[in-house]
């Protein structure tokens, strides 16, 4: 099969060569002035007071969780048996450090047509012991947080938020990524900008951002400024404070050269949203009434990830025959991130539950797929997309 079109490709140009030969020259590699300043421009860019940079999306997560396991504020404390709302379609490392960190995942159904929480079940799955939220933007689209907030209400519930394949994307002019106390972005190949591998953990909560400095780097002090809100005050011998270990942390630090790349993708930005959602509108205008398949409803402004694509139910077709027609027009496909994660033989590791049924998750997991999207024109694709099975 040849494909014509790829799920992914490279926003890069000679500025990106540019920014790595910059950090060779310097003959600095590990975390140091380049990785600082793309998390200070990240940070001004969502309108967040600090952006932390790991190593990928799912050390975002793993960073996100393992902070609200030791913050001494006991609104946003997370302690193993808490309940967390999830839902039934993510990638894998959004689970994982919940249940690392011993949480109980009580997993909710998704809306068909956005792919985000089906929000009327995630109103009743809530209960006296839910202690945080996960919310996930999926392929772009944000949620609808209005609606989110207003269910919660006045009850103490933390909201974090999965942000990995959403960068770009708003709702009520505010950035998705930033409606949590924590949200996290990833900045790998095939995401909305690229630093090869790389993610960044964003909050305006100072304590928690000291804390990430530390569990993002062996759990040592060395990154924490001298007043800070995890040791107090630091000695100002740094002999002392070199090796000097407070949290049981881990090496998530990115390298110089993801920094630099970093700070080159996102003067770009912009343009490669704009991109992406002239794409998505031709796509909208195109694919809507498809006879065979479903597109993804827009909340909000997506920053449109991919193009899912749903049988519909009348349609009387198998996506393996899906599958093969878009073979054969040369389009790359693949499951809806990781479908209905809770059918994976991983849960039998995990303490968890399922609020009434997943049937719309299971119904994207055996008929749904989705298909790239790109920052320049993909006219052909979208016609190639419209012309199957009609």
């Amino acid at each position: 099969m040849t494909v014509r079109f790829p799920l992914a490709t490279s926003s890069w140009d000679q500025k990106e060569l540019d920014a790595l030969q910059r950090v060779i020259a310097s003959d600095r590699y590990s975390m140091g002035n380049e990785v600082a300043e793309f998390e200070r421009r990240f940070a001004a860019y969502f309108g967040s007071r600090y952006a932390v940079m790991v190593n990928s999306g799912s050390s975002a997560n793993l960073l996100m969780t393992a902070a609200l396991a030791f913050t001494k504020n006991a609104d946003l404390k997370l302690s193993p048996g808490d309940e967390i709302i999830v839902p039934a379609v993510s990638w894998p490392t959004t689970y994982y450090p919940l249940n690392q960190y011993g949480l109980h995942l009580k997993f909710v159904d998704i809306d068909l047509e956005t792919l985000n929480y089906d929000l009327d079940a995630l109103e009743g799955a809530i209960s006296d012991k839910t202690r945080a939220i996960m919310v996930v933007n999926l392929l772009g689209n944000p949620n609808d947080f209005a609606r989110i907030k207003s269910i919660i209400g006045e009850r103490n519930i933390v909201i974090l938020e999965d942000n990995c394949e959403s960068m770009g994307a708003t709702f009520e002019g505010k950035q998705a990524g930033t409606f949590g106390v924590m949200g996290s972005f990833s900045c790998f190949f095939s995401h909305h900008i690229s630093t090869m591998e790389g993610g960044v953990v964003v909050t305006d909560d100072e304590e928690l951002y000291h804390i990430m400095l530390v569990l993002r780097a062996h759990g040592w002090t060395r990154n924490l400024p001298k007043f800070n809100k995890v040791t107090g005050e630091k000695s100002d011998d740094p002999f002392e404070e070199s090796f000097r270990f407070v949290l049981p942390g881990y090496n998530l630090r990115p390298l110089e050269m993801s920094g630099a790349l970093g700070r080159e993708q996102l003067e770009k930005l912009p343009a490669l949203i704009e991109g992406r959602r002239a794409n998505a509108a031709l796509v909208q205008s195109q694919l809507s009434d498809h006879p065979a398949f479903m597109i993804q409803k827009e909340i909000g402004a997506s920053s449109w990830f991919g193009f899912s694509l749903v049988i519909r139910p009348e349609a009387g077709l198998k996506r393996s025959e899906m599958v093969k027609a878009l073979s054969s027009a040369g389009f790359e496909c693949r499951p809806i991130v990781a479908g209905n994660f809770a059918r994976n033989e991983v849960m039998q590791y995990f303490d968890y539950s399922i609020y009434q049924e997943l049937s719309n998750a299971d119904y994207i997991d055996q008929n749904g797929l989705f298909v790239g999207n790109h920052h320049y024109p993909i006219p052909e694709a979208v016609d190639a997309l419209s012309e199957l099975f009609r």
